[in-house]
């Protein structure tokens, strides 16, 4: 079951008093009866049934009311005693026969065989042989020989096969448990079983193998039914509804069977019905139906069954009920707070996983005895506050506002889970001493994490992470706490040692915080889960880490950790390792092939490690492997290429020094393939049709294509640009993949047309062909990619006329057509609004000719509407989209494109006529170069207007008149060339024109005044400078426009915004260019 039923629990308790107070009762008959000891045939059976197994005499086990179990029972079973008052055994009193055998937690460890002795205590009536170790071993049939057994538990004891149709001849039997997941049921079986075992009142089949039974089987179950569990039995098809009319039923389970059927009774009947459980079936139910006649209820479970809307108010007639879960469902609207607070025995409530919002009722301030809640509107009352309440559920909601202080005050609240809200303000100070379990995970809640909550001594499980929460971890004084998440805040200070001390600590995440500091040795051997990564921990790894031998996760990455790291043999739990991104030298040459075979997950990538790790030969398991940013210098080996072939889904050896060809890839479920920055050469690679992802870019592959790419039906991303491929592109190569989003060919050598073969529905996103050698015209089926951001096409011979059917596109954000063979007038749009998302436009270096498309201007919304609200990118988590523009003079590649970066490049082309001023209208413009045409008339004075600009290059055309003194209002203006035109008067002063060189003017006869030699006279001369020329052209208000250039650091990509150019004397003073690209990085953790 999902969750241990208060009832299931009451019976299983019941079960095991019942066999303790008669083995009390049996012991002290013996004694009183001195003159019947037990049996001599009984004591002998019992004592070659004990020999027949090894028994674990050191092992213990806690049951849910405190008691203590010990695997030793059978230490007392000596011979020569009476067996009558050995540990688990009871004797009729009058003739001595054993007819009870409690051998639950015996540490029995071995097969139980048809010959066994067990089968030759005919008299008994009672037997559990529950939670031993029985190898694997079939039931025998013999358990049908026991014909007065009224009681038989066989559960979990690691019994195997087919439920035998023996058990069936066990007519007396009263309880039947034989739940394990490792034996099975057919209809045959089942069908006799409900037949003969008339007088059946509990039968537990949880976790048996039914999927071969037809649910009718169950319909003639006896009348005498109490208890029916059959959870997580792979039933199929209809449950009969006849069941739930038992007049006797008080407990049924059919919770995880997904595909069983059926209706819960809609009729009106009476049913002493206590616990229901239906979560993760099919089962309809009326809610109506199912609360007005099921009144007993205290515990109902109906998780995950597809219930929608707001219909709880009929919930209000179960006012027995104690425990209700209603999680994985698709509720809405507010909680019915008042319902719930009034179902006063109500102690568990689970709402998770539902559409709630929202918030929490409040204390009612009024009241003197600050006992009463009114809603978040403070109008109708409530009710009381639930002090009753043990455990409350609400995680995957929409609930908002604050956490309310009375939730706080519960004097007996045990569990609280409020994660996935969007809950805002403080955390509350928690006074329940019995808290336990505390999760507020994924947030809005800031501040510091109060006093109280490291004051709880009874939590064991705490979950603040992806909150906002700052301050210091300050020292925990609960011993037992086990699982420990902060994860994602703005924690700062050192880890308090007191975490270090925890000696039950399973699972610790303190990751992307800002902690330093050292990591001290750990205290807990029961470590399983450890995630320090994203801080500023310094200092050396201490060597107990790697002696953690039930550590199955390690992520030490992207902090600042040095040394030399010598691994141990002790890991052998361990799963995943992520030691990336730190100041680490590691030491393989001790490791032996068989070091971690559980190995799942290994990234060093950033670990300054020259060769590729021996040990993972031994790694058979292994499904992530990232080594990038290193400096290995070799051919890959053959080794790794065998490594994993069934595991392997995701490889990143990209940024080192790899060299030669790659052989054939036979992962058979590689998703994510990165060989990108390196030197790799020969015939282009292609992996399995199972990948999705391939980075190849930056190598030296040469050839074709090979046509098996057609066969990547699952492929999202490819990226095969800066190589030396050629060829002609496959006309498959837009059409296998209907997932593609990604396709980047850029700098190679392939000929030949752009493929027309753009499929409708096709998703792709981003397509860049720039730098080939690629004629004939755009295909028009690019019309079908209605998701296209990006198209770039320059530098290649396509000759066509401008594709103004593009403007049809509505995603499209970049149009590079640069540096081809275009011509003609661009015309008039046919649309309304054409090109509303274009941001970045580049035609230049074409013959277009005509005027310029001033009714495209008009309507470039993107560019009309200025957006600088933080950074942001264009692209996915895998992908950043990269573009070479002109800015300034200079050819750039951006590694990463803002949204909201704009540019108009128009130059070297023959457009003709005036410079419409409808173009001031583009307020969020960066850059405008309409240099090298034939355009004619005067500079728009509305120029000045575009605050944002930051270069303007008009030069070599035929403008003529002065310079508007508007311009000088262009306070970002960091570039500006308007030289060879018919340019005249005096250039203007004031702001960035006091910055620009003569460079600027050049072969314009006419201007005069500074920094020109010509000096204006007098009634010219403009106005004196009221912006102090600086050397730097950054200060002030001159050029501030940042773009964030990309690297890797430890996995996780960091943006450091950097001016484009610092420009003197018209010249750069330096340019860079980086080439990371943003990728993700899988974090994997334990499963809660």
């Amino acid at each position: 079951m999902g969750w241990l039923s208060w009832f299931c629990l009451l019976f299983l308790l019941s079960t095991t008093c019942q066999f303790n107070s008669t083995c009390s009762s049996a012991n002290s008959s013996s004694s009183l009866s001195s003159g019947h000891l037990c049996h001599p045939e009984d004591s002998s059976a019992l004592l070659q049934f004990k020999n027949s197994f090894s028994i674990d005499t050191s092992s213990k086990r806690e049951l849910y009311n405190g008691t203590i179990l010990f695997s030793n029972r059978t230490i007392s079973w000596q011979k020569g005693k009476d067996c009558c008052a050995w540990s688990g055994v009871t004797c009729e009193k009058m003739t001595g026969r054993v007819i009870s055998l409690n051998l639950l937690f015996g540490g029995l460890q071995g097969n139980i065989h048809s010959n066994s002795s067990l089968f030759s205590l005919g008299h008994l009536k009672r037997l559990d042989l529950s939670s031993n170790d029985f190898r694997g071993s079939p039931i025998p049939s013999k358990f049908g020989g026991f014909v007065s057994m009224t009681h038989l538990d066989l559960s979990y004891s690691n019994f195997s096969g087919p439920i035998p149709s023996e058990i069936s001849h066990l007519s007396t039997l009263v309880s039947l448990n034989l739940s394990q997941a490792t034996v099975t049921l057919d209809t045959l079986s089942l069908s006799r079983i409900v037949q003969n075992l008339t007088n059946l009142r509990e039968l537990n089949l949880d976790n048996v193998d039914m999927s071969l039974v037809v649910p009718d089987s169950f319909k003639n179950m006896s009348s005498s039914l109490k208890t029916l569990e059959l959870s997580r039995c792979n039933l199929q098809g209809k449950f009969p509804e006849s069941i739930f009319h038992r007049p006797n039923l008080r407990l049924v389970d059919l919770g995880y069977n997904y595909d069983l059927t059926g209706y819960f009774p809609e009729s009106n009947w009476s049913s002493p019905l206590e616990m229901l459980d239906l979560s993760h079936t099919r089962i309809s139910v009326d809610w109506h139906h199912l609360t007005r006649n099921l009144k007993s209820l205290r515990d109902l479970s109906l998780s995950n069954c597809s219930f929608v809307g707001s219909y709880l108010a009929c919930l209000g007639n179960l006012t027995q009920i104690m425990r209700l879960d209603l999680s994985f469902n698709s509720f809405g609207g507010h909680i019915p707070w008042s319902l719930f607070l009034n179902l006063e025995s109500l102690v568990y409530l689970n709402l998770a996983y539902n559409n709630f919002v929202g918030q929490f009722p409040e204390v009612d301030s009024n009241s003197t005895s600050n006992s009463s809640l009114y809603d978040f509107s403070k109008q109708p009352l409530v009710g009381p506050i639930p002090r009753h309440l043990t455990k409350l559920i609400l995680y995957e909601n929409q609930l908002n506002g604050t956490i309310p202080s009375w939730l706080g005050s519960l004097p007996s609240l045990e569990e609280l889970y409020l994660s996935s809200n969007q809950l805002s303000g403080n955390i509350i100070e928690f006074q329940s001493r019995s808290l336990s379990v505390l999760g507020l995970s994924d947030n809005k809640l800031d501040g510091l994490i109060p006093r109280s909550i490291f004051e709880l001594e009874s939590l064991h499980y705490l979950d603040l992470s992806s909150n906002q929460l700052s301050g210091n971890i300050i020292e925990f004084q609960s011993r037992s706490l086990s699982w420990l998440e902060l994860r994602n805040n703005k924690l700062h200070g050192l880890i308090p040692r007191s975490i270090f001390e925890l000696e039950n600590l399973h699972y610790l995440d303190l990751s992307s915080n800002q902690l330093r500091g050292n990591i001290i040795e750990f205290q807990s051997r029961s470590l399983s889960g450890l995630y320090l990564s994203d801080n500023k921990l310094d200092g050396l790894i201490p060597r107990s880490i790697f002696e953690l031998e039930k550590v199955t996760d390690l992520d030490l990455s992207s902090n600042n950790l040095s040394g030399t790291v010598k691994f141990g043999p002790k890991l052998q739990s361990l799963m995943e390792l992520n030691l990336s991104s730190n100041h680490l030298s590691l030491s393989f040459n001790h490791l032996s092939n068989n070091t971690w075979p559980q190995l799942r997950s290994l990234d060093l990538s950033s670990c300054n490690i020259s060769e590729f790790p021996y040990f993972l030969r031994a790694a058979p398991n292994l499904d992530t492997l990232s080594l990038s940013h290193n400096r290995i210098q070799a051919n890959i080996p053959k080794w790794l290429l065998d490594l994993g072939k069934d595991s392997l889904g995701y490889l990143d050896l990209s940024h080192n020094s790899l060299t030669g060809t790659v052989g054939p890839l036979r992962w058979k479920n590689l998703y994510y393939l990165d060989l990108h920055n390196n030197s790799l050469q020969g015939e282009l690679p292609i992996p399995s049709p199972s990948t999705s992802y391939i980075f190849i870019s930056n190598n030296q592959f040469t050839g074709e294509i090979p046509p098996t790419i057609c066969s990547l039906s699952s492929l999202q991303i490819l990226d095969l640009s800066n190589n030396k491929l050629s060829g002609k592109i496959h006309q498959c190569i837009e059409n296998f993949s209907k997932s593609l989003s990604v396709l980047n060919l850029r700098n190679n050598k392939f000929h030949g047309v752009i493929p027309g073969t753009f499929s409708e529905g096709n998703v792709l996103r981003n397509l860049d062909l720039n730098g080939n050698q690629l004629e004939g015209s755009l295909p028009q089926s690019l019309l079908t990619c209605r998701e296209l951001e990006v198209l770039d096409l320059g530098n290649n011979k396509i000759q066509d006329t401008f594709p103004n059917w593009l403007e049809y596109l509505p995603k499209l954000q970049v149009l590079i057509l640069r540096s081809n063979k275009f011509s003609g007038e661009i015309c008039f749009p046919k649309t309304k609004f054409p090109f509303q998302k274009l941001h970045i436009i580049d035609l230049s270096h074409n013959r277009f000719s005509g005027l310029l498309p001033t009714k495209y201007f008009e309507n470039l919304t993107a560019m009309i509407n200025s957006q600088e609200h933080g950074l942001k990118y264009m692209g996915g988590r895998y992908y950043q989209d990269t573009v070479v523009v002109t800015i300034k003079g200079f050819e750039i590649e951006m590694k990463k494109i803002l949204t909201y970066f704009t540019i108009i490049d128009f130059s070297n082309n023959t457009f003709r006529g005036e410079i419409s001023s409808v173009i001031s209208k583009l307020k969020s413009l960066k850059g405008l170069n309409f240099s090298h045409n034939e355009l004619t008339g005067r500079i728009p004075p509305s120029f000045g207007e575009m605050s944002n600009l930051e270069w303007l290059d008009l030069s070599s055309n035929k403008l003529v008149g002065d310079i508007p003194e508007q311009l000088v209002n262009m306070t970002s203006l960091s570039k500006f060339n308007v030289s060879k035109n018919q340019l005249v008067g005096p250039i203007p002063r004031g702001n960035q024109f006091d910055t620009f060189e003569n460079d600027s003017y050049s072969g314009n006869t006419g201007f005069c005044g500074l920094p020109l030699s010509k000096t204006c006279s007098a009634p010219h001369q403009s106005p004196p400078s009221s912006f102090q020329q600086e050397d730097d052209l950054e200060h002030g208000n001159g050029f501030d426009w940042k773009v964030v250039l990309m690297g890797y650091a430890s996995g996780v990509v960091i943006g450091i915004s950097v001016g484009y150019l610092v420009l003197s004397n018209g010249t750069p003073n330096w340019l860079v260019k980086v080439v990371g690209r943003k990728k993700r990085r899988r974090i994997m953790k334990i499963t809660k």
